[in-house]
């Protein structure tokens, strides 16, 4: 049964439709405003999250105070402006003080975050702070590399062009050698040091 929410939501996307030139009462998309809200739910679903509580359930003691890094994540988010896609790789590194955080709960701030409407350079603001405020090492480093569908699909149509934004704490900002090697590092094929 749906809740009054769901409805009003469903009967938004059928004017969405019909303002576009569709037929919401044809047969191959009768069920899409359900489907929408549905997916909708999904791709938006991290307002509904806390990053913070995520970090802090996989906190470890540890003596490691060499950079920790998770390189090319996936995400997916939604253009605030345009409410159309942004698709990319993020890369965060962070170096422990006296504290690592479970490895998988990187990612999922990511998402947290990538799972609301958006821009790019806040997306990397967000992750950056969230890291450096819940696990307090003494540097975060994260990299946004991403294509925005509302510059691909719409306006100047350029297809296939990318957009980085960088948000730098701690000694990733005051010590250059600690940049320069995080940099080397998110732009070599393995990320491996040796």
């Amino acid at each position: 049964m749906s809740d009054s929410k769901d409805i009003k939501f469903e009967d938004a996307v059928k004017s969405m439709m019909i303002h576009v030139g569709e037929d919401p009462n044809r047969e191959g998309l009768l069920k899409t405003p359900e489907r929408v809200r549905k997916a909708h739910e999904f791709i938006f679903g991290g307002y509904k999250e806390n990053p913070t509580e995520i970090l802090k359930s996989a906190l470890f003691t540890s003596s490691n105070d060499e950079m920790v890094l998770l390189k090319d994540i996936e995400f997916y988010s939604t253009c605030e402006h345009h409410l159309l896609p942004i698709i990319g790789r993020v890369h965060v590194a962070y170096i422990p003080d006296g504290i690592v955080v479970g490895l998988s709960k990187i990612p999922r701030v990511v998402n947290v975050f990538a799972r609301r409407m958006q821009i790019q350079e806040q997306l990397t603001e967000q992750i950056a702070d969230a890291i450096m405020d819940t696990i307090e090492p003494k540097g975060v480093a994260v990299v946004i590399q991403a294509r925005h569908m509302c510059m691909e699909m719409r306006g100047v149509e350029k297809i296939n062009s990318t957009t980085t934004s960088s948000a730098l704490r701690g000694l990733f900002k005051k010590d250059q050698k600690t940049r320069a090697e995080f940099f080397s590092l998110i732009n070599s094929p393995t990320g491996t040091r040796y």
